[in-house]
């Protein structure tokens, strides 16, 4: 055992056993590589990650090479998720570097942590142009005892590179109209119109651009925005990127048409989608979005929850293929012979068709993806529901993925937010029960008697790490959604308590730009700084978002002017790189359109009428709208304040830009009031 053995990130602990004398990120690892003169080696990965668990097994459980880095390096291990900070400022100069970047990610340091060589995953033999990491590491090892001021420069110069991308944008304001038409002008043109979605392979699901386009759509009435989501959505869901047993979705697909996967399972991946077809259901009544919503929703709580009550991180892409080898797809894939076995030879058959399951295969070996193929015809839906049960109890009886169940914020924030919309939308409280229970975890857990949040928890023990930006960002959106939904005012406050952090701790008060770790956080060779999403809203325009729905709940001046201000890089970055700001341009919609602010009054939240207009009002499609619900003597929300029952019953009360229509208590009027521009 090395000293990963103390950790709780389930990544650390699966390196725990390796022969290499693995540090975690510390002082004392740096301080260590200080008294002995030696370069450091940073590796970076994360739970569910293929390849980490391939360079694991070709080189970090190897003892002839674990001899050599423990002569040669200082050895440290970081879980890319528990320290999203130290991946971003290295995957920065890995980038800048070589042009790509991934995981695992191989970087090497000088003791004062200033990076001088890169690279993702090296083999264990030299293929395909690549060294081997034995080469590497000889190379590495040799410039150091042989090139030591150069190797010092490079690293201080690389430094200073990194230092002058520091984002400013002092008076930059929002975008407008044109903005966010060029925009979307952009997207039409990376639009691939036989297949849904954007660029080529590997092809990720763009859930953020996707939020957009039903946004802009809502605001504008732009079908071609409408139609690119739609579809989109629709390639998606019908191919082997979703689990046609399971429900929810992997990571991306290895080829442009959605059938391969990457099949690791991630929490925000689900979270994301789970909202975005609910949105693209609350927008068409589509029922295949409303399938798809509620399969992943039920999919985040049967797979993802933890004992506790949050959500864990994810579900590893391998798994036992049943002769004790760890393969990837394993859980997932099926052949005809195995169809057959489960289900006989004439429903066999009829899977095999309805899931394009064939003798040659979509993956490996002769095996198949399940995906519902476009010409799939006619068939009768209670013998493919027959079908797809007995599948899926055959498919539980298989070695299960390996599930990575820590408990991150930010993530648990995007859950709560799609958890809490679903339920409310196709009547499953038990969801919104679910919402709350990790809502409830991450104040009693992650949260401090300062109201500081911690970025992760497991087994109900916080752990060490500060949370980043995204982590006070997607949390609040998490509460703010929920407070709009149960109707209880106190998810408001602590969505107020977080966002007051990002305005106190992660804003430049001369600029206005955003930091993605607070001014009192460890400080690295640089402090991380980036607008653009990734797999994940990025921590600045989640953050734009989130203040601009606290301002309209609660009137503040200095919110709002905050959310405008870190929306002023989407101004710059919207027309030029849509697919990359996603959730930046659907902020600004929502600036755009007000947003809109609706107070639903009544006389109880159990009375018909007012859980009418309450439905109502969550179901409009108005970008980024926000609902207070409660009694007229309410004080939970500020919106409630000053609106009377109207004939002693319930009523709605729609403003917007400081305007407010007459209050109405018909259901049809306040949904007129709420989907038109």
């Amino acid at each position: 055992m090395n000293r990963l053995a103390h950790e709780t990130s389930p990544y650390l602990l699966q390196h725990a056993d390796n022969p290499v004398d693995w540090w975690p990120w510390s002082a004392e690892a740096f301080e260590e590589a200080r008294r002995a003169n030696r370069p450091v080696l940073l590796s970076v990965g994360y739970s569910s990650c293929h390849w980490c668990h391939v360079m694991a097994r070709e080189s970090f459980e190897d003892r002839t090479t674990a001899e050599y880095l423990n002569e040669h390096f200082v050895n440290i291990k970081v879980d890319r998720e528990e320290r999203p900070d130290v991946d971003a400022v290295y995957m920065e100069a890995v980038q800048a570097a070589t042009g790509h970047g991934g995981w695992p990610m191989t970087v090497f340091l000088t003791p004062d942590a200033e990076p001088f060589y890169f690279g993702t995953y090296f083999p264990p033999a030299p293929q395909h142009g690549m060294p081997s990491f034995r080469q590497v590491l000889e190379g590495v090892r040799q410039a150091w005892d042989t090139r030591h001021e150069e190797v010092t420069e490079v690293a201080g110069k690389i430094v200073r590179d990194l230092a002058q991308r520091e984002l400013g944008q002092r008076g930059a304001q929002p975008p407008g109209e044109q903005e966010l038409a060029q925009a979307l002008l952009g997207l039409i043109r990376e639009y691939d119109p036989q297949r849904g979605g954007f660029g080529g392979a590997p092809k990720f699901p763009p859930s953020m651009v996707l939020e957009f386009l039903l946004r802009h759509h809502a605001r504008t009435g732009a079908e071609g925005a409408l139609q690119m989501a739609q579809d989109t959505c629709e390639r998606m869901a019908r191919g082997g990127l979703y689990d046609q047993l399971g429900g929810g979705f992997a990571r991306y697909s290895v080829d442009r048409d959605w059938v391969v996967p990457h099949f690791e399972k991630m929490l925000y991946d689900n979270a994301l989608l789970c909202r975005v077809y609910a949105h693209l259901w609350r927008a068409t009544g589509s029922g295949l979005a409303r399938r798809v919503a509620l399969e992943t929703a039920d999919f985040l709580v049967r797979e993802l929850r933890t004992d506790e009550g949050g959500f864990a991180s994810a579900l590893d892409a391998d798994s036992d293929d049943g002769t004790g080898r760890h393969v990837e797809g394993a859980y997932y894939v099926w052949t005809p012979e195995r169809l057959r076995a489960v289900l006989g030879d004439a429903d066999g058959a009829l899977a095999a068709q309805y899931f394009g399951v064939t003798d040659e295969g979509t993956f490996e070996h002769g095996q198949s993806v399940l995906q519902l193929p476009q010409d799939e015809g006619v068939f009768d839906a209670d013998k493919v529901a027959s079908v797809r049960e007995r599948l899926l109890r055959a498919r539980e009886e298989r070695p299960a993925p390996g599930r990575d169940d820590k408990v991150v914020a930010a993530w648990n924030g995007l859950a709560i937010a799609a958890l809490a919309e679903t339920g409310a939308y196709f009547g499953r409280p038990d969801l919104i029960e679910a919402a709350l229970a990790a809502a409830d975890l991450l104040v009693r857990v992650h949260l401090d008697q300062h109201a500081r949040l911690a970025r992760t928890s497991r087994d109900g023990r916080v752990g060490p790490n500060a949370g980043v930006l995204e982590d006070y960002a997607d949390v609040a959106e998490g509460f703010l959604a929920l407070a709009s939904v149960t109707g209880e005012g106190v998810w408001l406050d602590f969505a107020g308590l977080l966002l007051d952090h990002v305005l106190a701790r992660f804003t430049d008060p001369g600029t206005g730009a955003l930091y993605d770790t607070a001014a009192d956080a460890e400080r690295l060779i640089r402090r991380p700084q980036d607008p653009t999403d990734n797999a994940t809203p990025s921590g600045w325009t989640a953050a734009a978002g989130a203040l601009l729905t606290y301002a309209a709940h609660t009137a503040s001046a200095s919110h709002r002017a905050a959310a405008e201000g870190a929306l002023g890089i989407v101004k710059t970055l919207g027309p030029r790189v849509p697919r990359f700001v996603g959730w930046g341009l659907a902020a600004a919609e929502a600036l755009l359109d007000g947003p809109r602010e609706v107070a639903v009054v009544g006389p109880g939240l159990a009375d018909e009428r007012t859980a009418a207009l309450h439905r109502t009002a969550l179901l409009g499609t108005a970008p980024g709208a926000v609902v207070a619900v409660g009694t007229a003597e309410s004080d939970e929300f500020p919106l409630l304040a000053d609106r009377p029952l109207v004939a002693g019953g319930a009523a709605a009360y729609v403003c917007r830009n400081f305007t407010c229509d007459a209050p109405t208590t018909d259901p049809e009027r306040l949904r007129d009031l709420l989907n038109s521009g």
